[in-house]
């Protein structure tokens, strides 16, 4: 009955049906890897972001080499702003709006140096590619409240003096002509004393899982019901073919009956008109009677 399976045709179809499906699971364990990482990105900014802020000795470490798990940590900086070595970050964009970010270096107590983001601008109204107006940083001795951030990578582009085209931090270590630790950067909570103009603050990161896990079980959905059609085409087509076989079964039955003797002497009887019977011979006494019937008596 599924014989047919077994056709090129319907074993081109089944690969087709296996290559769709293994796209479909890959795509779907695709999405669970985004998710994995968003999740763990949330657990980062649920762990550390609003923690008690540990001293600069206690996370020296990863301003050299931050680990993963460390992202967001706040820490507590003491020392002064280098506002001299100020810098902007083009194509900064934020809530949807195109801007800057303000990066500044922060020379602490031990005499190590750091990079403080200090927030974001817009992009101005009077000078073009740059902000109409950058805040300064606060002068004298300042305690910094920041958050870890790694570094970015280089990016293939320029930027005009006095900007960076990405926070790569060994290229404006390299820039300012001193040292800088290289290995993460703080993204500024607060800082006092406070200034009386600063850059607008970053916003809380998103714990919003998104639609990874959904995305991802309707893939694993779509490489099943490829399947499920598959196999209810071939249902199809068997039954099909059953029906054929009924039809082409009967046509055979009603064949070999008209070819049968039996049958065709009884076809031509019914088409051949009826043969009027010869009157019967009366007899004499039939006679006698009809001749007396004749004279009245």
């Amino acid at each position: 009955m599924y014989r047919f399976l077994f056709s090129s045709k319907w074993l081109g179809y089944l690969l087709l049906a296996a290559i769709f499906a293994t796209a479909c699971v890959f795509l779907g364990r695709w999405q669970m890897d985004r998710r994995a990482e968003t999740l763990a990105e949330i657990n980062r900014v649920v762990s550390n972001y609003s923690a008690t802020p540990v001293p600069f000795t206690a996370v020296r470490d990863e301003f050299n080499r931050l680990e993963p798990e460390k992202e967001w940590t706040q820490v507590e900086l003491k020392g002064q702003y280098d506002a001299a070595g100020q810098r902007i970050v083009r194509n900064r964009p934020l809530n949807g709006q195109p801007g800057y970010e303000v990066v500044v270096p922060f020379k602490l107590e031990s005499g190590e140096t750091v990079v403080i983001d200090r927030g974001w601008l817009p992009i101005g109204n009077n000078n073009p590619g740059r902000p109409d107006y950058i805040p300064a940083p606060p002068t004298g001795e300042v305690t910094a409240v920041v958050r870890l951030k790694a570094g970015e990578p280089t990016l293939q582009r320029s930027a005009p003096d006095g900007q960076l085209a990405s926070i790569d931090l060994p290229a404006y270590a390299e820039e300012l002509g001193y040292p800088v630790l290289t290995g993460a950067y703080g993204q500024l909570a607060s800082e006092t004393p406070a200034p009386a103009e600063m850059p607008f603050p970053f916003p809380m990161p998103s714990t919003e899982e998104g639609t990874h896990l959904s995305y991802s079980l309707q893939w694993f959905a779509f490489g099943v019901l490829m399947f499920v059609g598959f196999g209810y085409a071939a249902r199809q087509q068997a039954r099909n073919a059953a029906i054929d076989a009924e039809d082409e079964a009967e046509r055979e039955d009603v064949a070999r009956d008209s070819g049968s003797p039996v049958h065709s002497a009884a076809a031509a009887a019914r088409r051949r008109p009826p043969v009027p019977r010869k009157r019967k011979r009366p007899t004499a006494e039939e006679e006698e009677d009809a001749l007396l019937d004749a004279q009245g008596y």
